[in-house]
């Protein structure tokens, strides 16, 4: 076994917590589209605790078809009626373009074939594209609410940028 996954497994038994009887259903039937980032705790930077909200996590905090299928199966499946996309400050796919993405892909020999990055200018406009995405997406409850906001890694502050 690698060093890396015991240490994970170590901190792991100091760590387990049992939540028998928490039910799959998020209780604030809430979803939070959000990015990648190691610097991004969604959860405790909004508040919440375990149990209250489902958590995408993609790089840009993008809608995909994968997410489109999470968040179907979240509303349909585990009685969600919200989405707030969060996107933050600093983010990797801010100012880039896909040819700069595919060839850092390519250099770390990987085949970039294929992908799509949707790297954005301002993250403002990559989280109101992604509401967009989501308002009215047919796979969706017509009734779902949808927000946009920006978490600061610097500051850690969140701030609505779109309903």
């Amino acid at each position: 076994m690698s060093e890396r996954l015991e240490a994970l497994l170590e901190a792991n038994r100091a760590a387990a917590a049992p939540i028998a009887g928490m039910p799959a259903n998020p209780r604030r039937r809430l979803a939070i589209l959000t990015c990648m980032d190691a610097r991004i705790e969604p959860l405790s930077s909004l508040g919440l605790q375990l149990g209250e909200a489902h958590v995408i996590r993609n790089a840009g905090a993008r809608v995909t078809p994968d997410v489109l299928r999470s968040l179907a199966l979240s509303q349909h499946v585990l009685g969600t009626d919200a989405v707030l996309v969060l996107g933050h400050t600093r983010c990797g796919l801010h100012g880039a373009t896909d040819e700069d993405l595919a060839e850092a892909v390519r250099r770390g020999g990987g085949d970039p074939e294929g992908l799509r990055f949707l790297p954005f200018d301002a993250v403002e406009e990559g989280v109101r594209e992604s509401v967009a995405s989501l308002a009215g997406a047919p796979a969706l409850r017509p009734d779902t609410q949808v927000w946009g906001a920006v978490y600061d890694v610097d500051s850690g502050r969140v701030s609505e940028v779109a309903r």
